[in-house]
């Protein structure tokens, strides 16, 4: 069953803008944090943006002042927005959401397939 679905990437232009979103299924419990990793090629997968469900938000140093990473809790809903891309920011962008730790459980991390971003110089 698909818990995670991702939308928004395709071919820009760099300088140009992109939206991602993702949804999260009923079926992931105690979400804390949504957000987005990505993976370039021939790179590690590494963290872009997070959004934890007090809003708190974390973000990569590459991208700050230009990705902005949002949220609605009711909705389990995660978005980036991608302004002033840069073609180092090609990669598969793959959702994230990650559960409460509890006295009984760990936290589970749940990931999106993926989506590529492509930026052309």
């Amino acid at each position: 069953q698909v818990q995670l679905v991702e939308s928004g990437g395709g071919l820009v232009q760099a300088g140009g803008s992109l939206n991602l979103s993702c949804a999260a299924s009923e079926t992931i419990f105690r979400i804390n944090a949504m957000g987005w990793y990505r993976q370039a090629p021939g790179k590690q997968r590494e963290l872009v943006a997070t959004v934890t469900n007090g809003g708190s938000t974390v973000y990569a140093d590459s991208v700050k002042g230009r990705f902005t990473c949002s949220r609605d809790n009711a909705k389990n809903t995660v978005h980036l927005q991608m302004n002033s891309l840069k073609p180092e920011d090609t990669a598969v962008y793959y959702c994230n959401a990650r559960t409460y730790d509890t006295a009984r459980n760990p936290g589970l991390n749940y990931w999106g397939k993926g989506t590529l971003v492509t930026v052309s110089s």
